[in-house]
């Protein structure tokens, strides 16, 4: 008794030739993808601790501390610089932003049982333009805070 040889010999390789491809595009997707969510969250974080800089280094800190009021150049050296690691600073922007009385009140704290509100208000937006790794071509990540004035 025989065995004859299976009539699928080198399919396997044949389908992993096909497959083994476009398993490897998906994960090199999933990778870049997921690198481009960390540089979103970054720069999610620098609009943030900007705003909150500049909440806290206003006309009162100014005032009571005998220094100076946060400025939009004040806010990209202090903050945005030295917390940018891994970021191309040349592709990196920063703008700021302050509101007086715009109408739109904010709640800040709860005082004797009332609400205190404000209407002033500091928006920090920051950008950068993101090369992904493996494709051509660049996205603009942008992040925007708004934070009310508190000192």
């Amino acid at each position: 008794m025989r065995i004859r040889p299976s009539p699928r010999r080198g399919m396997t390789t044949v389908e992993s030739a096909v497959v083994y491809p476009i398993v490897f595009l998906f994960i090199i997707g999933l990778v870049v993808g997921a690198a481009g969510i960390l540089r979103y969250q970054e720069v999610a974080s620098l609009a943030r601790r900007g705003a909150r800089y500049a909440v806290t280094h206003g006309a009162q800190y100014a005032k009571d501390t005998g220094g100076t009021m946060a400025t939009q150049a004040a806010i990209y050296n202090n903050v945005i610089v030295p917390n940018a690691v891994g970021f191309d600073l040349s592709k990196l922007s920063c703008a700021v932003s302050w509101s007086n009385g715009s109408g739109q009140l904010y709640q800040t704290s709860l005082v004797n049982g009332s609400y205190v509100y404000t209407v002033n208000t500091v928006t920090v937006t920051v950008s950068y333009q993101w090369v992904p790794e493996a494709f051509l071509g660049g996205i603009t990540l942008s992040s925007t805070s708004v934070m009310p004035l508190s000192y």
